[in-house]
């Protein structure tokens, strides 16, 4: 790190700002090397804020409502936005038009969970060590759900690497998986060509020889899937397997969403002393960590945000609609601490130093 550069320092590019502006909203990103959640808002229309929040090796993001849940290293941990208590947030009153407060902490252990999705009510968790899809709650550390069908047992020890799902109708339609292997981290022997999307209703492949794909989505009825290994977005017909490469772009690609006719794609460095990462095709290009944002219909990139420090790996990529300046109080201080929210009004405790117990609310 150059010692005289700011921790998370970025640039961007000029449109970003109004791009957000525009569309009203905000980005959320999680980047699991750097242990943190960044919020992205745009105060005007030529500048960008970041929000960073310490979580431990936080992976997949789950955004809905006023709901998001952050998969970590060993717990899922739920949030609720009470967004009447985000003007008056005692530490920078009249900043955030929305507030995320810890509700609930489910402790999964280390299962390693890297895509987190709201289903209705229940969280659908990618379950990577188990090479499953699994429920989280509060009865168990994971509840399998489903899993590929070249997977002989739900045991721990990553046999593919299943990483990714892609919803239709608040169900589970397509997940992605870096192997069809069936031994402990048997994927890691053909990364480049080891790569699948497994239908989740039919548990069939429907596309093989994938360079590490990450990120399926479903896109006005189209598979959208990241090729992580090339760097490419590519679009894949179910029916055939038949791949089309939309775009290449210059970075580990993973971490996608969509937000009317523009997809946001996090882009990450390559780990040079990993064998998972090491000698990729992507390896070739100069690469860059931050977000790309596409035009869809043009399959253009048509703005980007890069990091010149802190972080080099991105995992998650999630746009929050409706909030220009969101904020969040993770469970790790004691900051959430002195907030109280009812149905019916919200209170800040005012602590008086005068006696050690003696809070009040306002």
């Amino acid at each position: 790190m150059n010692p005289q550069t700011a921790a998370f320092t970025c640039t961007y590019s000029p449109n970003m700002p109004e791009l957000l502006t525009r569309l009203n909203c905000s980005l959320a990103i999680s980047t699991y090397q750097a242990g943190k959640i960044v919020f992205i808002s745009a105060t005007s229309n030529d500048r960008l804020v970041q929000l960073p929040r310490t979580f431990p090796k936080p992976m997949g993001i789950a955004t809905g409502d006023s709901r998001l849940a952050v998969a970590t290293l060993s717990e899922v941990v739920v949030f609720n936005n009470a967004s009447r208590m985000a003007p008056n947030y005692p530490k920078r009153p009249g900043t955030y038009d929305a507030l995320f407060l810890p509700r609930a902490t489910y402790y999964t252990g280390e299962i390693d969970i890297h895509d987190l999705h709201w289903c209705g009510d229940r969280l659908l968790a990618v379950n990577t060590r188990f090479s499953c899809l699994a429920w989280i709650d509060h009865q168990y550390s994971f509840t399998p759900f489903w899993k590929p069908y070249f997977i002989s047992e739900l045991a721990p020890g990553d046999r593919c690497h299943l990483n990714g799902v892609a919803f239709e109708n608040d169900e589970p339609r397509f997940v992605t998986a870096l192997g069809s292997t069936d031994t402990p981290e048997g994927w890691r022997s053909n990364r480049l060509k080891g790569g699948v999307v497994v239908e989740t209703s039919t548990n069939s492949l429907v596309a093989t020889e994938l360079a590490m794909p990450h990120s399926p989505r479903l896109y006005d009825g189209k598979l959208w899937v990241l090729e992580s290994a090339t760097g490419r977005l590519l679009c894949i017909d179910p029916r055939n397997g038949k791949k089309d490469v939309v775009l290449s772009l210059n970075g580990f690609v993973r971490g996608m969403d969509r937000f009317g006719d523009f997809v946001f794609i996090g882009l990450s460095k390559i780990r040079r002393n990993s064998d998972s990462f090491k000698d990729l095709p992507v390896s070739s290009k100069s690469l860059f960590s931050g977000v790309v944002v596409v035009h869809l219909p043009t399959t253009k990139v048509i703005g980007h945000l890069q990091y010149t420090d802190s972080v080099e790996e991105i995992y998650d990529v999630r746009v929050m609609p409706a909030m220009r300046r969101p904020t969040i109080l993770n469970h790790l201080n004691d900051d959430h601490r002195i907030a109280v929210t009812t149905p019916d009004a919200d209170y800040w405790a005012v602590i008086n130093s005068d006696h050690d117990n003696a809070d009040r609310y306002s």
